[in-house]
């Protein structure tokens, strides 16, 4: 969606190194993580937790604390020895990551790094938020009026255009071409469209589809379409499904 209406900016990706399942300190951190997955989500951010663990005790440890976001394995110790968090002392903690959390920018460099030896140190909650908000506010879609354009309008077809009604394809001089729903993405509200004339597969938003409230299309779905060519790519407007 947002290569199609432009906005390229990309979204922020918080990195947790922790020690393994059987750290107390490590399991609230990931608990509490795990109330603000949802949060995290619809905010379009991403997070990743990180430890040495094999792949098989850390898919038994985020199914128990209910954990969406991936869990990856260092198990040679490679990343934390490069980025030189390696805790070598002696006791259970032996040979695994300190416990450092990043909180990086869509290009991947560091906006704030917490030290989280003491768990006072670990981010809460409200200050992943504080972070998050400070690196989104930089997007160039970050206000309204930034979506309140004709080039984003030919993606996210405000509803007052369908309030009458679907439009009679083709009226305004665009192309009308027919395809089937090759794929739809009903929590995006994205999907593309096979056409039938062996053209590039086209995107649509479900703004594209005449009507009210959230509509879908099935992939299979047989539609026809107007088609618009923009300097990001082909996208379907008036998209309506046919029998």
């Amino acid at each position: 969606m947002d290569y199609h209406t432009g906005f390229t900016d990309g979204y922020p990706l918080i990195v947790v190194f922790y020690r393994g399942f059987f750290c107390p300190r490590d399991r609230e951190q990931l608990s509490q993580l795990v109330q603000f997955q949802n949060e995290l989500a619809i905010n379009y951010g991403r997070l990743v937790t990180i430890s040495v663990d094999s792949p098989m005790v850390q898919a038994a440890f985020r199914a128990g604390l209910g954990a969406q976001w991936s869990f990856l394995c260092d198990e040679k110790r490679e990343l934390i020895t490069e980025i030189n968090i390696l805790d070598s002392t002696e006791g259970e903690y032996a040979y695994r990551a300190q416990p450092y959390t990043f909180i990086l920018k869509s290009d991947l460099t560091i906006y704030k790094i917490y030290n989280g030896w003491f768990f006072v140190g670990r981010p809460t909650i409200e200050e992943l938020r504080h972070d998050l908000r400070a690196i989104m506010e930089t997007r160039a879609d970050y206000h309204y009026e930034d979506y309140d354009t004709p080039q984003v309008k030919q993606v996210r077809i405000p509803q007052q255009e369908w309030v009458n009604g679907a439009p009679v394809l083709g009226a305004n001089g665009l192309s009308v071409v027919q395809g089937v729903v090759r794929w739809f993405d009903i929590i995006a509200g994205n999907g593309m469209i096979a056409r039938n004339d062996g053209g590039e597969d086209v995107f649509f938003n479900f703004t594209a589809i005449p009507g009210e409230g959230y509509r879908i299309l099935s992939a299979g779905t047989p539609v026809k379409f107007e088609l618009v060519e923009s300097k990001f790519g082909l996208v379907a407007r008036n998209v309506q499904q046919q029998s």
